[in-house]
C-alpha cells in the first residue's frame, strides 16, 4: 500500500478570495470547489488552485492549515508567490474537466 499524502492548498476566484483548505486528494477537492460541492466555494466560485504543499502526516497537514488562515492576506500573497509568482492555475482544467 502507496503512503498516504495530504494536501494544504490555497485556492482563488476571479475576484481574488482566497481559500485555505486541507484534503487527502487535491484533484478530487478543487473538482468539488469548481462544481460547487460546497457551501462557501459554491457561494464564492473558488476554483484556481494557486498554492498547494504536501505532506505525510495528517496532524502536519491539519497545522499548517490551521497556522495559513491564521495568517493575514498580505502574508497568504507572498507564500504563493514563493510557489507561483506568475499566479497560475496549478491544476488546469484539462485535469479535472471530467468527474473523479
Amino acid at each position: 500500500m502507496a503512503p498516504r499524502e495530504y494536501y494544504v492548498y490555497v485556492a482563488t476566484n476571479r475576484r481574488g478570495t482566497l481559500y485555505t483548505g486541507f484534503t487527502n486528494n487535491i484533484e478530487r477537492r478543487m473538482w468539488e470547489h469548481r462544481t460547487g460541492q460546497s457551501e462557501f466555494t459554491s457561494k464564492y466560485r473558488i476554483g484556481k488552485l494557486l498554492f498547494v504543499e504536501t505532506f505525510a502526516s495528517v496532524q502536519d497537514a491539519r497545522e499548517s492549515e490551521k497556522r495559513i488562515k491564521g495568517w493575514t492576506r498580505a502574508r497568504k500573497l507572498a507564500l504563493i508567490r514563493t510557489q507561483n509568482p506568475a499566479f497560475r492555475d496549478l491544476l488546469p482544467q484539462t485535469t479535472w474537466d471530467t468527474a473523479p
